[in-house]
């Protein structure tokens, strides 16, 4: 028993802590619902045997996988409290992320020459980005969903890793191919497309990913500070032409004067946080539904309701694990081009956790991304596995 709980096997602290979970849902509800159990058996089946395949195929970092696992079983744990079916689903697509994990792992370590593809990143990313605008739904104020009979999926979930990938080939190979001028307006161009979809939040981790790379890759410095001062130049233009950013701000600022329209959703996130204290009311015993879009925008905040404060800097830790690897791994690369993509991957998965944990705790103004691994949602699931998986070929190619 001793040896089962060694911290040389922590996927199976996981195990024990998804058991625990079932059985605390199990109980929770109104008599046994054996439907909880059975999915429950099947969400620990795959997070134990996908850790048991890693091991044995990868000799990478097995660290990484481990985090996303207790992510995403805290996720569909809160989820699953929520809104059982949309939980089930959350199951479902956690399998499909963990076959698009290997997937990725297996194509971007077979396949070589990916510095060389640039145009081909540069081209799909513009093919993606005018099919959004010519076919694409408005949900929540923004136009970055794609219907296709009853399934629906956000392109810019692709763009995020081809965008990464183009300023890896671009740093990789910069004597060989395009000018810093044409370079920097292709980043542009990218931001620029999300701001007419009026995807305010994929547009900062756009901006942060592309910043941070420059910022380490670049050997002119003035045009660091150039793009530093470009940004908020454009920020405070933005504030006063666009009337979706400028509601953003102001229910910001001051949420409470809007409390019954623009500033509902942040005030209900701030009450539930506030009302966990530090310990939690217990899984079930919150009122999670009081906040809109909860299982998606807001679950960090229901998080903090139940399992306390303490429960959301649990979260916050594992991220800073989480982004700790990635650049122990960027570090440690030799190869250029993957220790770009390992950079870029690790801050996009940073970075996105840090806009919306701040967003609903009302440090920054409020966004629409998902919380990485932990709300609900096909396409930002998938795309994450994805990252996860090239990532996970860094972590092996280091010299």
């Amino acid at each position: 028993m001793k040896k089962f709980f060694t911290y040389r096997m922590p996927q199976n602290l996981i195990f024990l802590m998804d058991i625990l979970a079932i059985f605390l849902l199990y109980f929770y509800k109104d008599g046994f619902d054996k439907f909880i159990l059975v999915t429950g058996i099947l969400l620990t089946f795959i997070i134990y045997i996908s850790n048991f395949i890693l091991i044995k195929t990868s000799s990478g970092d097995h660290y990484i996988f481990l985090i996303m696992t207790m992510l995403v079983s805290i996720g569909i744990i809160m989820i699953y409290r929520i809104n059982p079916a949309f939980g089930f689903k959350q199951i479902y697509w956690f399998g499909l992320g963990i076959a698009t994990f290997f997937l990725f792992y297996t194509l971007t370590k077979n396949i070589k020459g990916w510095e060389k593809w640039i145009n081909f990143y540069v081209g799909l990313s513009l093919i993606l980005f005018l099919s959004t605008l010519i076919f694409g739904t408005r949900i929540k104020g923004a136009t970055n969903w794609i219907k296709i009979g009853g399934f629906s999926f956000q392109p810019a979930e692709i763009i995020k890793i081809l965008f990464i990938f183009f300023l890896g080939a671009y740093y990789s190979n910069k004597e060989k191919i395009w000018n810093l001028y044409i370079f920097l307006a292709i980043v542009y161009a990218y931001i620029g497309f999300l701001f007419i979809q009026r995807d305010l939040g994929t547009a900062m981790i756009f901006y942060f990913v592309f910043i941070t790379i420059f910022y380490i890759f670049e050997e002119d410095r003035r045009w660091i500070y150039y793009n530093l001062a470009g940004a908020v130049i454009i920020g405070m233009i933005s504030y006063f032409l666009v009337n979706h950013v400028r509601v953003r701000v102001i229910t910001w600022i001051d949420p409470w004067s809007y409390i019954d329209n623009k500033g509902y959703q942040i005030t209900q996130s701030l009450f539930a946080i506030a009302s966990g204290g530090f310990f939690g009311t217990g899984i079930g015993l919150g009122h999670p539904e009081f906040i809109p879009e909860v299982h998606t925008d807001f679950i960090f905040s229901a998080i903090c309701e139940e399992m306390g404060i303490f429960g959301g800097i649990g979260i916050i830790m594992i991220f800073l694990i989480l982004v700790y690897r990635g650049f122990k791994i960027a570090l440690r690369q030799h190869n250029r081009f993957l220790k770009i993509i390992a950079l870029g991957m690790t801050t996009m998965l940073g970075f996105q956790a840090f806009i919306i944990i701040g967003g609903v705790i009302k440090m920054i103004p409020l966004t629409g991304v998902t919380l990485p691994f932990v709300s609900y949602g096909g396409s930002s699931l998938v795309s994450s596995f994805a990252a996860l998986g090239i990532l996970q070929v860094a972590s092996e190619e280091e010299e």
